[in-house]
């Protein structure tokens, strides 16, 4: 199995984990966790930045002590948009699931904090439909670099079954703006229905790098650097939760130059 493909566990609990030191790279952090009701999920954000994402399910959250309220609607990815948390570096924050709660705590270095705790609600976010055909995919901005934030970027993709997404193929592993920035990126993945599978190919230019993964319902993939496209087979909807981070808070992407025709 390829080194970059962290396989579901069975929930409830702790299910996914990614560190810096995990991966092998320097910023991105991935935790998911899935909790019954009643189930308190808590963490500290360190000298990170944290960006909560209540993926499915209501939760209580809290901050250093200050209640947030009840948060969260959606009972399925695939419907509506998230209820997120944005948490500065230095805090213990926690929730509370009021339902059966998938929450993702998505995390990189918070280069000194000066934000403040913010509830980030459904209204608050931008959606975009990009692509054409059967590379058309649902876009919604979680964590856009227009919004305050010192590392991450967030955003949430779901692509139709039987189409492609992060396609045509690009990357972002070179610090060389403003043509290119370097970015990790941590891609989480579900399907509906929960029995379908996709595939992600993971793979650099001149082919070091070139894994290409069967992906399933609660599969994590890291990409350290190089084109990362998705597809999504025939009769399953795909979701994916991306977290990016990188020494500068920009999304500035390059199209492999073979497949660069697709654009036009």
């Amino acid at each position: 199995m390829s080194k970059l493909l962290l396989k579901a566990k069975p929930g409830p609990g702790h299910v996914a984990h990614v560190t810096p030191e995990s991966a092998g790279w320097t910023y991105v952090g991935f935790d998911l966790h899935r909790a019954v009701a009643g189930q308190t999920v808590a963490g500290r954000s360190e000298d990170n930045e944290v960006c909560l994402v209540f993926v499915t399910g209501k939760g209580v959250a809290t901050v250093n002590g200050r209640d947030l309220g009840l948060l969260g609607e959606r009972m399925s990815p695939f419907e509506g948009k998230p209820w997120s948390v944005y948490v500065p570096e230095g805090c213990d924050w926690s929730v509370t699931a009021d339902t059966p709660l998938e929450l993702a705590v998505c995390s990189a270095p918070g280069l000194g904090g000066g934000l403040p705790v913010r509830v980030i609600s459904p209204d608050d976010l931008g959606q975009e439909t990009r692509g054409k055909g059967t590379n058309t995919r649902y876009v919604t901005n979680i964590l856009p670099e227009n919004e305050p934030a010192n590392s991450l970027l967030v955003v949430e993709v779901i692509t139709p079954g039987g189409h492609t997404s992060s396609y045509p193929p690009h990357k972002h592993d070179q610090d060389n703006l403003p043509a290119e920035s370097y970015l990790e990126e941590t891609y989480y993945h579900r399907f509906n229905p929960p029995q379908g599978f996709g595939f992600q190919r993971v793979y650099t230019d001149d082919r070091s790098l070139d894994e290409a993964m069967a992906i399933e319902d609660g599969d994590v993939v890291m990409v350290p650097k190089g084109y990362h496209p998705c597809a999504a087979c025939h009769g399953y909807d795909l979701y994916y939760l991306n977290v990016m981070a990188g020494p500068k808070r920009t999304w500035k992407f390059h199209n492999a130059v073979e497949h660069e025709w697709l654009m036009g």
